[in-house]
């Protein structure tokens, strides 16, 4: 009997020791609880393992820009001379920074361009001294401030860097358009030029032949690293620049492309 006893009293131990050793075990494999006097307060949010979602923030990004441009001064059915005009371009930018990674940008920008071209006519004086040469070399300087309305979208893509596209109107108003006109005309059509009043010396061409009010519609795009940017885009110009038609379908647009650094302080 005493030996069963002793058994059973052995049996009975070890089952208690197993038992608190489990008991103990699961203690500490379970999670701890927070303390509540100390826990931060989103601890509670059942959202809060989930991934961050970006802050909008609304600010303005100024910008100094500079690059080259290209105009052309395309017509209708060649009713008006074709020219391509090779410039640069500055300004000040300011960038409104919208949600969802959208901005509207305006500034002022300055433009010079030149270009050349010449006009050439069948002889009216059958005694011409110049022999062949009939003809007026124009030697344009085009002086304009741009005022651009664009609409970007930016695309992130490592750290810093990202890729941006955009579109939008600008509005643009002539300066001065200087003709330093070369006349190589015959004495005859020289004076026939002036009695129809079509200029053979140095003019502005703002004054009575182009419109300096131009609209644009334009779209381009770029990349950008930390406060440097890069683009590029073409504006298709809408209006006719011709002030008085003649005849009354004679059309040009001035069209223009530009490639421009900016950096943003």
């Amino acid at each position: 009997m005493r030996l069963r006893s002793k058994i059973g009293y052995s049996l009975i131990c070890m089952i208690v020791c197993s038992v608190m050793s489990v008991s103990a075990w699961a203690q500490s494999k379970a999670p701890e609880k927070p303390d509540l006097q100390t826990a931060e307060g989103d601890i509670f949010d059942p959202t809060r393992m989930e991934k961050e979602t970006e802050q909008y923030e609304f600010k303005v990004e100024y910008r100094i820009t500079g690059g080259y441009m290209q105009e052309l001064q395309r017509s209708r059915r060649d009713n008006y001379p074709n020219m391509y005009l090779h410039g640069g371009q500055i300004g000040a930018t300011f960038d409104f920074c919208l949600p969802l990674h959208f901005s509207i940008q305006t500034g002022l920008l300055y433009s010079l361009t030149y270009g050349t071209r010449e006009q050439h006519w069948a002889q009216i004086d059958a005694s011409d001294i110049y022999g062949s040469t009939n003809f007026l070399k124009h030697r344009v300087y085009n002086h304009q401030l741009s005022i651009p309305v664009r609409v970007y979208y930016t695309v992130p893509l490592v750290k810093k860097f990202s890729m941006f596209f955009w579109g939008g109107p600008q509005f643009q108003v002539g300066l001065a358009a200087y003709d330093a006109v070369e006349n190589h005309l015959t004495p005859m059509t020289t004076d026939w030029f002036e009695a129809n009043g079509k200029h053979t010396e140095p003019y502005d061409l703002y004054k009575d032949e182009l419109n300096r009010f131009n609209v644009q519609i334009g779209v381009g795009g770029g990349f950008e690293w930390d406060a440097y940017r890069i683009e590029a885009g073409y504006d298709f110009g809408l209006n006719n620049r011709v002030k008085h038609p003649v005849p009354y379908d004679q059309h040009m647009w001035e069209w223009s492309w530009f490639v421009r650094f900016a950096y943003r302080f």
